[in-house]
This record gives structure tokens, C-alpha cells and sequence, in this order.
């Protein structure tokens, strides 16, 4: 009987070895998936752009009129006006503005201008550049655009 013993031991501590060794396992994994979720948290998630307050309504600057040759044939007639920032001292100048606005309408026809989806689309994007190329050191200059004159012919 001590041979029989001896085996029941055996079989005993063997169990009790791949027990430890799965819990050895199970930890390890657990460490590793916590470290690589803390990292990536760590890097990526401070990466994620914080509100930007919204800006204080400052100066009006109206601009000249100007005509513009559009795709078609017809012309535009635009006058318009860029609502600055409370930040802005003075009225910004807006030669970059009228620029802007050449360029993005000089490339469509009439037809999509004449519908008012098609020009409140036309002018999000005449805003959206306005205000990127009138920011300065992630300060916005210039908030908004207004159209005071959008005549086509």
C-alpha cells in the first residue's frame, strides 16, 4: 500500500502545480492587458480635443463689392461682411477674405447658387475657410460671415 500512497500523492501535487500555473498565467495576462490599456489611454485618450469655448461677437467689418465670373457664364455680385472676435483690437482687413471667396465661387455655376441649399452649403464653406485662414496661434480672428449683397446674373 505505500506504493499506492505514493501515487495518490503524485497525482495529487500534480493538479495542484497546473493550478498554480494557470493562476500564474491568468495574472500575467490580466497585468499585461491592464498595462496596455493604460498606455493607450495614456497616449491616445489626452489626445482628444477639448470644447473650444465658444467666441465673444466682436467687431463688423464690411468689404467692397465685388463681381465674380462664375462657372457658367453668369456673374456674382458679393458683398459681404466678417464678424471678428472680441479678441481683435481692430477691424481685421479683408483682402484674404475676398481672395477666398473668388476662388470658391469662380468654380461653380448659377444653378447650384441660385437654390438656397446651394448657397447656405457654399457659404459653410466660405466660412469654415474665412475663419481657418484668419486664425492665428489657435485664435480665432474672424467668427462669421454675413452676405449683405449675393446677386447673380
Amino acid at each position: 500500500m505505500a506504493k499506492d500512497e505514493k501515487k495518490d500523492a503524485a497525482t495529487d501535487e500534480k493538479p495542484k502545480k497546473s493550478k498554480k500555473k494557470l493562476i500564474v498565467i491568468v495574472l500575467a495576462a490580466v497585468l499585461l492587458i491592464g498595462g496596455g490599456l493604460g498606455g493607450y489611454l495614456m497616449f491616445f485618450g489626452s489626445s482628444k480635443k477639448a470644447a473650444k469655448p465658444t467666441p465673444v461677437a466682436g467687431l463688423v467689418a464690411p468689404l467692397e463689392a465685388t463681381t465674380i465670373n462664375l462657372a457658367d457664364g453668369h456673374y456674382l455680385k458679393l458683398q459681404m461682411s466678417l464678424q471678428a472676435t472680441d479678441k481683435v483690437a481692430e477691424a481685421p482687413d479683408g483682402s484674404k477674405a475676398l481672395d477666398i471667396a473668388i476662388s470658391l465661387y469662380s468654380n461653380q455655376s448659377s444653378t447650384a447658387l441660385l437654390t438656397k441649399d446651394g448657397r447656405d452649403k457654399s457659404k459653410q464653406q466660405l466660412k469654415e475657410q474665412v475663419v481657418k485662414a484668419y486664425t492665428v496661434k489657435n485664435e480665432e480672428e474672424v467668427m462669421d460671415v454675413y452676405f449683405t449683397t449675393f446677386v447673380i446674373q
